[in-house]
């Protein structure tokens, strides 16, 4: 099952990371001002996620795939790690949708 671990980073933003039951990161959020419009960040993934048409694809300059969550209005509340090649981007996309309307938040 997954995980949502909640943390402040050196600048004192609050952050989010969604996990999947291995460990392994699959979502990080931007950062910020306060705990609870974190806590709403999470909420906004753990409602969109399920819906493959908030997900949008990309390629890095170094020809990494990725992808971003996002709301109904086209914001980003989620990105992705880079990837290999885009069935392992794909893959990832997958894990968000099971893993995170269910996931606990933990400390980090």
């Amino acid at each position: 099952m997954g995980k949502f671990e909640v943390y402040k980073n050196k600048s004192g933003e609050f952050r989010f990371r969604l996990k999947a039951g291995n460990g392994q990161t699959i979502l990080a959020s931007e950062g910020y001002n306060t705990k609870a419009a974190r806590d709403n960040g999470i909420e906004s993934v753990r409602k969109n996620a399920p819906d493959e048409n908030r997900y949008t694809n990309g390629v890095s300059t170094s020809s990494q795939s990725y992808f971003n969550l996002t709301e109904t209005n086209g914001q980003v509340i989620g990105k992705s790690e880079m990837y290999e090649s885009e069935n392992a981007r794909d893959s990832g996309i997958q894990s968000v949708m099971k893993n995170a309307p269910d996931a606990e938040v933990v400390d980090s």
